[in-house]
């Protein structure tokens, strides 16, 4: 119990924007990831954005629009990766993305709830040598959102301890 009190009270924050990596990645699904790292990347705080996890028919395009953000900055700078469809395989489907890139530093962009579970993972598939920065989004989760990601994150790491 006190570990998800821990847990929910020290839900992490966004980085300090002045901060620069080589690269931006974003896992699809919660609101405001998209946007906060469109808006790195427009500020200049990275050379590109990786979005992992999103759907076949979706285009760059529909995204921006979604979102209300300048197309043109999708065109020139941002990758969409179609193969993930959880966490761990968007933390797969960045790994094999950074692989063919120069890149030292990763800005993680994603939910505060989910930052444990998503850096967990790709700690686990990026070598040692990139230096990765959390870089959480506020969701103002409730009890019920919190305690599910706690759990999921528990027992994925009992899942790795155990050889899965």
């Amino acid at each position: 119990m006190l570990g998800f009190v821990a847990y929910a009270v020290f839900l992490p924050r966004a980085a300090d924007a002045a901060i620069k990596t080589d690269v931006i990645v974003v896992p699809t699904g919660g609101v405001g990831r998209t946007v906060r790292g469109a808006a790195i990347l427009k500020a200049g705080g990275a050379r590109r954005m990786f979005i992992s996890g999103v759907a076949a028919t979706t285009r760059a395009r529909d995204i921006a629009a979604e979102n209300h953000l300048d197309p043109h900055l999708f065109d020139c700078c941002v990758d969409l990766g179609r193969e993930a469809s959880d966490t761990r395989s968007n933390a797969e489907e960045t790994a094999a993305w950074l692989a063919g890139r120069k890149a030292k530093s990763v800005r993680l962009v994603t939910t505060d709830w989910h930052m444990a579970r998503a850096r967990f993972e790709l700690d686990r598939v990026l070598p040692a040598d990139i230096r990765v920065i959390d870089d959480a989004v506020d969701s103002e989760a409730g009890f019920g959102v919190l305690m599910r990601e706690y759990n999921k994150y528990l027992l994925r790491r009992v899942a790795v301890l155990a050889g899965w």
